[in-house]
């Protein structure tokens, strides 16, 4: 019998069984490339239990909504020792530009929903035209299929007008749940631009209080900025650590742990990563390093590389590169840059937030992006970059069309750069691998010469 996507109950069947063992691959093979941090692993079951773990279909088992703490692993919420809370609405993110904290206030969990998962990926190519980007069509995919709680579970979706790619599945993607479309001013040189924004938020908040049934005043504001603000102070306390000559942690592993964030509450996510500070703060005082020195230290930069599409950063690490850092909204862009209050009052905060996610930001749907340029060159200084990957989704436009860019601020400063093309599928792992390998090669050339 077939659903009103018409996927039946036997192509359900199988795109779970799929879908659930190509994230189980990825997370083995992400704990396998070095020792993982315990305080790590609490992430690395948040990730197992939103894509491996949620088969209720076929195992039986319940599944909640991400607000449910019991998402985050039984584990976590003893080493947290904390009680769980009274249910809460989850309100579905299609981009890093939705405000966290408003949703925070408004006393819901926001959840982000930009999937790397193959499976979805092929059923949204159903729905989606052929040459748009491989992430929207996972969103759409998991919209049709219905087998994802973090997707089922949410109560409305806010899409961000960033992209056309974006723009247009916020149109597609409400025939299957209610959807905001939240516009974006394409400029943010001066106050006229972060106006467009904050009169967006606030029509943005009578949409949240309809879901959650609570009003949204400056209290709940000024909490929800600082439950988000906790989680960026320990996410740059991290980045400490991971500035060192060597490496303490894989980073392809550092890339799971900011995964994990779209599927936890901050405050949650924050107190397992100061967890987590302190076994870096052990390790490197015990000298416990997973790199070796002379490999190649490496950043990877462009399209949005989110779970389980984590095949880049394994196989540059495979390859016997370190992966030191990384620039994309899935990584530590999305926890970059902290809202700066000046003014208290509820506009004050308001404004604060319009201001924080437009004017930092250093997505390329802005007309003018020098700010990325100039966040990439600080990058490779702190962290000692001897190579950039530049990886860019296939129908990704906004980030390709920046490459050249890149390549010649890259040639400036003498830092081999490299395009790398991927889609959501395992057909093109091999030419990675190829083209990854001798990128890696090159560097070691050039360091031993």
């Amino acid at each position: 019998m077939a659903d009103q996507s018409g996927i039946n109950e036997r192509q359900r069947e199988l795109f779970i069984r799929k879908s659930t063992r190509v994230a189980a691959a990825y997370l083995k093979r992400a704990k396998e490339l070095a020792e993982l941090p315990d305080a790590a692993k609490p992430f690395f079951d948040v990730l197992e239990n939103t894509y491996v773990n949620n088969v209720k279909e076929i195992t039986g088992l319940e599944y909640t909504s991400p607000s449910d703490f019991t998402r985050c692993g039984a584990e976590l919420l003893r080493m947290a020792d904390i009680q769980k809370p009274e249910e809460r609405k989850s309100i579905g993110t299609l981009c890093v530009m939705v405000p966290a904290e408003l949703v925070y206030a408004a006393g819901a969990m926001p959840v982000r929903l930009c999937s790397g998962s193959y499976t979805a990926y092929s059923i949204g190519d159903d729905y989606i035209p052929r040459d748009a980007c491989p992430l929207v069509k996972a969103v759409m995919g998991f919209g049709k299929i219905k087998a994802l709680p973090a997707f089922d579970n949410c109560s409305l979706l806010v899409a961000p007008v960033t992209c056309d790619c974006k723009k247009k599945l916020a149109g597609t993607i409400d025939s299957v749940k209610d959807t905001i479309p939240l516009h974006i001013p394409p400029l943010k040189k001066d106050d006229a631009d972060t106006e467009i924004f904050l009169k967006e938020l606030y029509r943005l908040i009578p949409l949240l209080e309809n879901v959650t049934g609570k009003q949204v005043t400056a209290k709940s504001l000024a909490e929800g900025i600082n439950m988000v603000g906790n989680a960026q102070y320990e996410m740059s306390e991290f980045l400490k650590y991971r500035r060192h000559d060597l490496s303490l942690m894989s980073g392809t592993q550092v890339m799971a742990v900011m995964n994990a964030y779209s599927y936890m509450p901050a405050n949650i996510w924050a107190e397992q990563m100061h967890r987590l500070n302190e076994e870096m703060k052990l390790r490197l005082s015990q000298g416990r390093f997973v790199s070796r020195k002379n490999q190649p230290r490496i950043l990877v930069t462009g399209s949005p590389i989110a779970f389980p599409n984590i095949k880049v950063p394994l196989l540059i690490e495979e390859m016997g590169g370190v992966l030191a850092a990384d620039e994309t909204c899935m990584g530590e862009r999305g926890l970059y840059d902290p809202v700066s209050v000046i003014d208290a009052s509820f506009d004050g905060m308001m404004r604060s937030l319009a201001s924080r996610y437009t004017k930092p930001c250093t997505c390329p749907v802005f007309v003018d992006n020098s700010q990325r340029i100039y966040r990439i060159k600080q990058m490779i200084k702190e962290h000692k970059i001897q190579g950039v990957i530049y990886h860019v989704l296939r129908g990704c436009l906004v980030y390709d069309y920046e490459y050249q860019l890149m390549e010649e601020a890259m040639g400036k400063m003498d830092i081999p750069i490299i395009r790398v093309e991927s889609d959501y599928n395992e057909e093109d792992v091999e030419q990675l691998r190829i083209r990854i390998e001798a990128f890696i090669e090159l560097i070691k050339m050039r360091t031993s010469a």
